[in-house]
Formats: C-alpha cells, structure tokens, sequence
C-alpha cells in the first residue's frame, strides 16, 4: 500500500498537483505546455464535460464525435512532465481507495502538441516536427531504472561519441516514440530525433549575458547523423521525459511541434499563433480516429 506521503490525494480524493478524479481523464490524453492553449485545443470538441485547474495543470476532457479525448497543460520542462506522468499514470493503474496497483495495467495514448526550434536549414518555420526518438540532456530519467533497447542503444552511442556530451554535467539518455502512433502521424509531418534541454538560455546555446560551457551545442546537435537516416531535427523541453517515462509505465506517447524557429537560419515563424493552430487541427484530424 502507498503511504499518504507517496500518493499525495487531496480531501476530494482527487490526485494531488492535476486535481482529478480518475473518471475525468480519457484514455487519449494531449498534453500542451502552455495553459492557455489547452482552450486552443477544446474549441475544437464537440462538447466538453469537465473542466479543471490547479496552478499550471489545466485539464479540459470532452468529446470529438464519439472519440472521449481530454487536454492537459504541463507547463514547461522535464519537472513538470515527472508530475504529469506518474500522476496521469497513477489515475488509470492505481486503485485510490486502497492506495495499491492495479492487477492489470492500463494503457494511454499521450500525444503532446508542442511548439520547437529547428535544428536543420531544410525545415522552415510553421511546419510541424513528429519526434522519432527523445534524447534527454535533463538528467531525469537516470532516477528511474531504465533499459534501452537495440536501436536506442546504438544512436545513443553515436550521440555521445559525436557531441561529447556525456559525462558531468550533462548524462544523455533516449528513447523511442510510439511506433504505432508515428505510423498515424506522416504525410505532411517531418520525422526525426528531438533533443529535450533542462532550460530555454545556455541548455538551448542562447548566450544573452552569461558565458556558455557547450557554445558550439547547436551546430554539434545539427551535424549529428546516425545509421545513415537519424537526424536531429529540433529541440525542446519535454519530449525525452514524455517518452522515457512513458515507455516504462505502458503507455503508447508521440510528440508533435510546430516550428516556431530555425536555429540555423535565425529565423522565427512571423505568426507563430496560426502556425499553432494548423497543428490543432490536422492533428485533432488524425486523433479523431484513433
């Protein structure tokens, strides 16, 4: 049984930093890192049955069609994502009322609808990057035990011999996206390797006023190639937690960002808002009908 210092509930028996009840979350979950863009997806349900919010954790669940779909802000970077997964998690394989695991797992579909700068001249602003594969520069899933598989492994190498940063203070790690979800995800959508970065300034290769340890990180990140076809295409601040924790509690994750910026080009998309919102829709499109 989970002591009450471990499962934190709050009086209403609601989970503890999101504030819900198991009954007010679907199965397909889109998690977004700005809370105000969680309207920006509800506006296009049906109906909406349940609205909620806790500090940066808003939840809107409701309906496209017959498809039960609810949307959840993360707030920025990999901390935020540790709380949102383990209590999403918690939800659907905890039973509450006794405080212990469920006999059988359930599994979510968590789609996150992000926002990312390129890494790569080829991909120009407002087009929309569907992550391959998470590498973490945050350090958070070595508090989890993990494994790779075979291909993780192998890119994760490449990754390491190629940029050296592996080591203090910087300990890489990876992992794969929902290769089920991908397969939904193509036409239009740029595949490729998405970096997870601790912060937005020097973690990014931002230099405003302070001197950087890794000043060459963007141009290190943009050459690197493995296996002939994996390539980084962008970065961001939660991609590799979403789906290295994930990948240990069951759960099917893909991330999905729409290109706000190109690193190389120097260039920001001139309306970053519409931009975001074709991302809503052709995603919502596809979402739909899982």
């Amino acid at each position: 049984m989970l002591g009450n210092s471990e499962l934190i509930l709050t009086p209403e028996g609601c989970i503890y930093h999101l504030d819900l009840l198991p009954e007010e979350i679907a199965d397909t979950v889109i998690t977004v890192g700005d809370p105000g863009r969680v309207q920006e997806v509800s506006k296009h349900f049906d109906r909406i049955e349940v609205q909620k919010s806790h500090r940066e954790f808003i939840t809107h669940t409701g309906y496209i069609g017959n498809k039960r779909v609810c949307v959840i802000s993360t707030g920025i970077g990999p901390d935020n994502i540790d709380i949102v997964l383990n209590e999403l998690d918690a939800l659907v394989n905890i039973d509450l009322d006794s405080r212990t695991e469920k006999p059988v797992p359930h599994s979510l579909k968590i789609i996150r609808l992000g926002t990312s700068g390129a890494l790569q001249q080829d991909i120009e602003t407002d087009q929309v990057v569907v992550s391959t594969f998470g590498i973490g520069l945050d350090n958070l899933l070595h508090y989890y035990k993990h494994e790779y598989n075979a291909e993780e492994s192998y890119i994760l190498n490449d990754f390491k011999n190629h940029t050296l940063l592996h080591g203090n203070p910087v300990q890489p790690y990876i992992a794969e996206g929902s290769i089920q979800l991908l397969n939904k995800f193509s036409g239009n959508f740029i595949h490729g390797i998405t970096v997870t970065c601790p912060g937005f300034f020097a973690p990014q290769g931002r230099r405003i006023r302070l001197p950087l340890t890794f000043p060459n990180l963007v141009d290190k990140l943009a050459d690197f190639e493995s296996g002939g076809h994996h390539r980084i295409t962008n970065f961001e601040m939660e991609t590799s937690a979403i789906y290295g924790l994930g990948k240990l509690m069951g759960h099917q994750c893909i991330s999905i960002n729409s290109i706000i910026a190109n690193r190389q080009t120097k260039t920001f998309s001139k309306n970053p808002a519409a931009a975001v919102n074709r991302m809503i829709e052709d995603s919502l499109e596809i979402i739909s009908g899982l």
